[in-house]
């Protein structure tokens, strides 16, 4: 089972307020322990919303909206993927997510990433050897850099 750890903003990271040393070491830590454990897939930290935009659809229509956004609650900062037997075990693993007073208050977010079977009969055999092959392909460009 696959889960994304989302890792939600806070004001100060909205800011631009940068992780300290010490925290950029106890997350690097963190990620060697669940690489040790075959267990990290992928993980990053993202801009402020301030350099970003949120787009929605309408019918043809596109709108843009460029950031900043208001509500710090409901912005991502980064997000951490693993691949664990259950969510149980990835909570285990989210009691260990490093953090330290000097830190302040933060939430974090656990959310199942779907699996190619719980698609049902509308993922096509065609669709999943379609995907496989997205999947090939964008593995191949990462490992071009």
């Amino acid at each position: 089972m696959r889960f994304m750890i989302i890792v939600k903003g806070t004001p100060e990271y909205e800011a631009g307020a940068m992780p300290s040393e010490a925290a950029l070491t106890n997350m690097t830590d963190y990620n060697d322990e669940l690489i040790k454990a075959g267990l990290f897939l992928d993980g990053e930290g993202l801009h402020p919303t301030a350099k970003g935009a949120r787009i929605s659809f309408d019918g043809d229509d596109m709108r843009v909206t460029d950031g900043p956004f208001a509500e710090a609650k409901e912005i991502i900062a980064g997000f951490t993927l693993i691949e664990v037997s259950s969510r149980e075990e990835a909570l285990e693993w989210l009691r260990k997510w490093p953090h330290a007073p000097e830190d302040g208050s933060f939430e974090l977010e656990l959310r199942q990433v779907f699996g190619a079977e719980e698609f049902g009969a509308e993922f096509t055999p065609e669709l999943r050897a379609r995907e496989a092959e997205q999947r090939a392909r964008a593995e191949r460009n990462a490992a071009q850099g």
